[in-house]
């Protein structure tokens, strides 16, 4: 499994969104053009109103829009956006907030060079709705988990996790704005742990993550 490391001094990232975009600003601000090498090469949304975009357009980044309606199918809608990031040389397409399942159209273009942020711990809650199951189900603990993508739904292995506690007092808006807050830590320190090669997997468990830092 070879995975994408910055062997050029720069490592370019496709960051794919669908709303406000507050993880793409955090790789932006932690990240963009510092002295990591790493690059936020471009923003793509299924949404032309996400603000997002606005957040990319702000710093120069090139965007896209693909909406899922302007395609007759979701291979298509695919392979236009896997088109658009091999055009901007990406290296890793990361998944911020991005609420389609991408197809093997595109992750067979970028094998073990799509990550995806999701507001659980995995295997608990996947789906577009972590928080809010998590939430009532009541359980004491969620989290947020960083980790490869592929054709399942929130099932590629597993890079980051950290626990966030579900207080007493908690609503489903305080525990979401506390989950928001390690999201945007766990997302930037993953793809620093990508480009600088400390990511490989467990010869014996491929699924397993082994984190070199």
């Amino acid at each position: 499994m070879e995975l994408p490391v910055n062997t050029k001094g720069v490592f370019r990232l496709g960051i794919l969104i669908s709303g406000s975009g507050s993880n793409l600003q955090s790789i932006i601000d932690k990240l963009h053009r510092g002295p990591s090498g790493i690059e936020v090469a471009l923003v793509i949304s299924d949404d032309p109103e996400a603000y997002g975009l606005r957040r990319a357009r702000r710093d120069d980044i090139p965007t896209a829009v693909f909406p899922l309606g302007d395609y007759p199918d979701r291979e298509e809608h695919d392979i236009a956006m896997a088109d658009e990031l091999e055009k901007h040389g990406v290296d890793l397409v990361v998944l911020a907030g991005y609420m389609l399942i991408v197809t093997p159209a595109l992750l067979d273009r970028f094998p073990y060079r799509v990550i995806n942020l999701h507001p659980s711990l995995l295997p608990a809650f996947p789906g577009a709705s972590g928080i809010e199951d998590a939430f009532v189900y009541g359980t004491g603990v969620t989290g947020v988990t960083v980790h490869f993508v592929d054709e399942g739904c929130d099932t590629g292995p597993i890079i980051l996790q950290e626990v966030v506690e579900i207080q007493y007092n908690d609503t489903v808006d305080s525990l979401r704005e506390r989950i928001h807050a390690v999201e945007h830590r766990l997302l930037p320190r993953a793809i620093e742990l990508i480009s600088t090669g400390k990511i490989s997997f467990d010869e014996k468990n491929p699924r397993r993550v082994i984190i070199r830092d």
